[in-house]
């Protein structure tokens, strides 16, 4: 426990985004389409990218089991492999922010996203929002 205010005593290990975020990683890494999905709350979303992209030309994100399970083979289904390199993580109360770059490995390119990767949970500990702004 530290000597400063509570909210600044957080547990970095264990708090439920991190988690949340850790296992949607995990998932991808892993090419588990079903853990990805099972890792999120019933009405969970996902916005990669945030706004309109060539995954949303609406820019509203996706949301839900079938949304997200559309989302999953649009973009993480169509690839070899995604690393996750982040240099800095931010955690304010029910979400972590993660600053740093997503490497695409897809039909033998690799390509480099940088930018700010949030992952937001609920009381359970589900994954309520993904969202990248790159």
């Amino acid at each position: 426990m530290s000597d400063g205010p509570a909210y600044l005593d957080i547990d970095r290990e264990n708090h439920p985004a991190v988690l949340a975020g850790r296992r949607s990683r995990e998932a991808v890494e892993a090419r588990d389409k079903e853990a990805w999905l099972a890792n999120f709350a019933a009405d969970g979303s996902v916005e990669d990218p945030v706004g309109p992209s060539m995954f949303d030309e609406e820019g509203v994100g996706h949301r839900g089991v079938d949304g997200l399970s559309a989302f999953w083979d649009k973009t993480i289904g169509t690839t070899e492999k995604l690393e996750f390199l982040f240099d800095k993580e931010i955690i304010c109360g029910n979400e972590v922010a993660y600053i740093g770059k997503i490497v695409t490995h897809i039909a033998g390119h690799v390509s480099e996203a940088e930018g700010v990767f949030t992952y937001k949970a609920d009381s359970n500990g589900d994954l309520v929002a993904l969202r990248a702004l790159w």
